[in-house]
């Protein structure tokens, strides 16, 4: 099994902005002295969920400490942004990383990053496409398709180090356009770790249906599912470790989603949990559908039962929003000792 690690970059309340990236560097430094195949980043904005709002930064940093494990954007939001500079800065990060890196797209939901960059979240789906494809046609020199409508006659620099391009992801989850945007494409789906595993992998099937059925290549040994991971020597212990952390990133996701004027950032996650009329996903049920939690022998049968499946690369989110560095280091090691060699 291909293994990436993955984070959100969380920022709870009771961390410093600080130690959450030294720590995700620490990690990703050790993922890579075991033989992870890449780390993956998800851009946010405006939110304690995620500070992964200048990955081009961070990904740079990490490559400079780094010398062979790939480097992953899970996911850029091409929507949010200006397409040159996007494929200016993918381009420069994959020249710096000496063609270490992984692009991801990805379309995004909440409303109220869309509102802080002023951009309108109606007709987010066609300005994503027409994002990724600009960016594309940018890589490779082509003039066709930007979405600024510039009669300028422009050329990228500078190009990628990657030839033709660096690879590209596409997050998809429910929305048959977007499936059918990166078959299209002959782009990759990635899987994100806020989709049920069963919901995944109906939409896995589907994906290698639509390839089948284009007579393309599926690339499943390149395609990282993204899954929430914790071993500890007994499931009693594991629940202790992540329990709260799990629930913390449920509960700030569905404040943001009831958020589009204002962000959470300087609010008490306890007043919304005090208002709000229905609860987010347990613990209980996050642990069933979403994440490989427990003893090593627990974390070894769902990973062979998504092998079972056809997945052959697991992206570990084991960074759980404020879980300590020495905790997460734990699960990284016992993982590496008695589930590594048996999957």
């Amino acid at each position: 099994m291909k293994l990436g690690v993955f984070t959100h970059l969380s920022w709870p309340q009771q961390q410093r902005q600080n130690e959450v990236f030294y720590n995700s560097i620490e990690q990703v430094k050790i993922a890579e002295s075991l033989g992870y195949h890449s780390a993956w980043f998800a851009e946010h904005h405006f939110t304690r969920y995620s500070m992964g709002s200048s990955l081009a930064v961070v990904l740079a940093h990490i490559a400079a400490t780094t010398t062979n494990i790939r480097l992953g954007t899970a996911v850029i939001v091409p929507s949010l942004h200006d397409p040159i500079r996007v494929a200016e800065d993918t381009a420069t990060l994959d020249i710096l990383s000496r063609g270490r890196l992984d692009v991801g797209f990805g379309r995004g939901t909440y409303g109220y990053e869309y509102a802080g960059f002023g951009v309108p979240i109606e007709g987010s789906q066609e300005r994503f496409r027409s994002s990724v494809l600009s960016i594309q046609d940018l890589w490779l020199s082509k003039k066709r398709g930007l979405v600024n409508d510039t009669a300028i006659d422009i050329d990228l620099v500078p190009r990628p180090y990657q030839k033709p391009h660096p690879p590209i992801f596409i997050a998809a989850s429910r929305s048959h356009e977007t499936l059918e945007f990166l078959l299209d494409n002959d782009f990759n789906i990635c899987i994100a770790v806020v989709q049920d595993t069963r919901d995944a992998l109906n939409l896995i099937d589907r994906y290698r249906q639509g390839c089948a059925q284009r007579s393309r290549t599926d690339n499943m040994g390149e395609i990282p599912f993204f899954r929430y991971v914790h071993v500890a020597p007994t499931d009693r212990l594991a629940e202790q470790n992540v329990k709260d952390h799990v629930e913390w990133i449920q509960d700030v996701m569905q404040w943001r989603r009831h958020l589009t004027q204002t962000t959470e950032v300087n609010r008490d996650i306890d007043d919304w949990r005090k208002i709000r009329n229905e609860l987010p996903p347990t613990y209980e049920y996050i642990k069933a559908n979403r994440g490989f939690i427990g003893t090593p022998e627990a974390v070894i049968n769902q990973i062979m039962e998504l092998k079972s499946h056809g997945i052959k690369y697991l992206g570990c989110n084991f960074s759980l929003a404020g879980l300590s560095q020495k905790k997460v280091l734990a699960s990284m090691r016992l993982f590496d000792e008695k589930v590594r060699p048996f999957i």
